[in-house]
């Protein structure tokens, strides 16, 4: 195991301190080793710091130092790296080290990009082996354990009545709001949008289209959008599409939560997460910072890296002066003052019910800006539990007798056909046996 750093910024690497955006974090990594990291606990913390690190600059001009992480630390949406390099290591071209970049898991366009990636290879082992360091050459001793998924402390239910007995006793003040998602898998599956989802190399699939797949979707089916005001309204239907947005569903119906833990992954344990807010901090469909995070959509992939937060005149930026044409055209209004941190939020967001799916399943939604990273653990806005969930296929017997099913919960009458095909089929174990007389 090793971590691969790699920054922009000229010199970055002379002070023996650098701070990531959390969103660079895992970048290029393995969803297994992601997975395990979703949660950077103290022991995480430790194996990363026993992991040896590459310490790069973008492009291909720069040597490549050999160190270590001396400390890690959480700052709000930022991780605050502490390091120092190997004195007895002298830096290394960076051809040396593009020339076995598959042997590292360094992949194409990567040293092009600001990130921290856990690449799950012998680093000195590679090195030394390819005649890029000497046999001799000094290295930890420490033993490199892979990073693996704590032991949950969360509380688990098998029945209905555990999970309703869970949620009532969860202590709600007035003011506060609450809302729920499904996990069928606790283990796999992270708070994070479809958009911004990776392959099992740790690639994001979708992300950098984004912008291609808005309006894709609206030039070949134009007329079911043309009853939408606000972006906000088109990337609510499209999500009920299964398009990949920037829109992470949830409900404020628990029932519907736990169906969703249970409806596949039936060996795997489930999990429902619970989310409590202040009902200030809900925003609606025609919310001001509702439609600039939303019309980032819109924006290509290229510009939206292009956006500088601490530029003084940050509203001046091309890049910044088109998604205020974007806002503009569903707010004519709209003055050209956005806050910048306001883009880079995560908001909860209620739309309109505008299709029987968001109606039966209570939905709202986690409105996720640029480059923004939900903390497994919570934020200073939104609280967040858990439920672990075991035993599906017993409890998705007792939501159904609760009409919490296939057929309600997606209200078509292609799945309503299917339900009802399924719960009337003809079973030869389940039909009585005629006792044969003498």
């Amino acid at each position: 195991m090793y971590n691969l750093l790699v920054t922009a910024i000229e010199g970055a690497w002379d002070e023996g301190f650098y701070e990531f955006d959390k969103s660079r974090f895992l970048e290029y990594t393995n969803e297994d080793i992601a997975s395990a990291l979703k949660e950077l606990s103290n022991s995480h913390i430790e194996n990363l710091k026993s992991y040896p690190s590459l310490f790069a600059y973008e492009g291909e001009d720069s040597d490549v130092h050999i160190g270590y992480l001396t400390s890690v630390k959480e700052r709000g949406r930022k991780l605050l790296i502490e390091f120092e390099f190997n004195r007895d290591i002298e830096p290394i071209s960076f051809d040396q080290i593009k020339s076995i970049a598959p042997l590292l898991d360094i992949r194409s366009w990567e040293m092009n990009r600001t990130h921290w990636a856990v690449k799950d290879e012998d680093l000195f082992e590679r090195l030394r082996a390819k005649g890029v360091l000497e046999e001799e050459s000094e290295s930890r001793k420490i033993k490199q354990e892979r990073p693996t998924v704590g032991k949950s402390k969360n509380p688990r239910i098998s029945t209905v009545q555990g999970f309703i007995g869970k949620v009532l006793s969860i202590e709600k003040r007035s003011g506060l709001e609450v809302f729920y998602r499904g996990h069928s898998n606790k283990k796999k599956y992270k708070l994070e949008p479809s958009l911004f989802r990776r392959d099992e190399d740790g690639d994001y699939l979708y992300k950098d289209s984004e912008h291609i797949l808005y309006r894709e979707l609206l030039v070949s089916n134009s007329a079911d959008f043309q009853s939408d005001v606000y972006t906000l309204d088109s990337l609510v239907r499209m999500q009920h599409y299964s398009l990949p947005t920037r829109l992470l569903d949830i409900t404020s119906n628990p029932l519907i939560a736990l169906y969703f833990a249970c409806k596949s992954a039936a060996s795997e344990d489930g999990e429902v997460i619970i989310f409590s807010m202040d009902r200030k901090d809900v925003k609606y469909f025609d919310s001001d910072l509702a439609s600039c995070i939303a019309n980032l959509a819109r924006l290509p992939q290229s510009e939206k890296d292009e956006i500088k937060f601490d530029e003084a005149d940050f509203n001046e930026q091309p890049q910044v002066r088109r998604l205020l044409h974007f806002i503009r055209e569903e707010k004519p209004f709209f003055e050209a003052a956005i806050i910048p941190d306001d883009l880079r939020k995560i908001i909860c967001v209620k739309g309109k019910q505008s299709n029987d799916r968001i109606s039966s399943q209570s939905g709202a939604f986690l409105l996720f800006g640029l480059d923004s990273v939900f903390d497994e653990e919570g934020t200073p806005e939104i609280k967040v539990s858990r439920i672990t969930v075991s035993d599906k296929v017993s409890i998705l017997r007792e939501l159904d007798l609760l009409n919490i099913n296939e057929s309600t919960v997606f209200p078509y009458i292609e799945n309503s056909a299917k339900y009802v095909a399924e719960k009337f089929r003809f079973n030869k174990s389940t039909q009585p046996t005629a006792e044969s007389g003498g």
